[in-house]
């Protein structure tokens, strides 16, 4: 079964870190990955630029409409991810717990299953 783990970023949360604890979790993402590599569970991860940087598309009247920022105001967004591989729900709940941003305050990481993926070898 494949899951994608999410990973969201609230900056007040991340801000409000020391630079220690942020290396700590930065640092951390590079065993978790050497972690799934090696149970071989891993398939992608892929970490987002700054929310301050995305542009919104909509279609309105046949024409795209592009906007600035997020779709929604929230204190959090959609910061990165892992897709990975495993036996189980309740692995893919290990893992996630494994991913250093979890054991932030004001942090966690979302787990969801995955119904359809395709690839450009696909």
């Amino acid at each position: 079964m494949k899951f994608l783990l999410i990973m969201h970023v609230n900056p007040q949360v991340w801000d409000g870190l020391t630079e220690e604890q942020r290396d700590a979790v930065m640092n951390g993402h590079g065993t978790f990955m050497e972690t799934i590599r090696k149970s071989g569970e891993f398939i992608e991860t892929a970490a987002l630029g700054d929310v301050s940087e995305s542009a919104v598309v909509r279609v309105r009247g046949g024409a795209p409409v592009v906007t600035d920022g997020p779709y929604l105001e929230a204190k959090e967004y959609f910061g990165g991810y892992y897709l990975v591989e495993c036996d189980s729900r309740e692995r893919a709940l290990e893992l996630a717990a494994l991913i250093p941003d979890a054991s932030v305050e004001g942090l966690g990481i979302e787990v969801r299953p995955v119904v359809f993926s395709a690839t450009g070898e696909d």
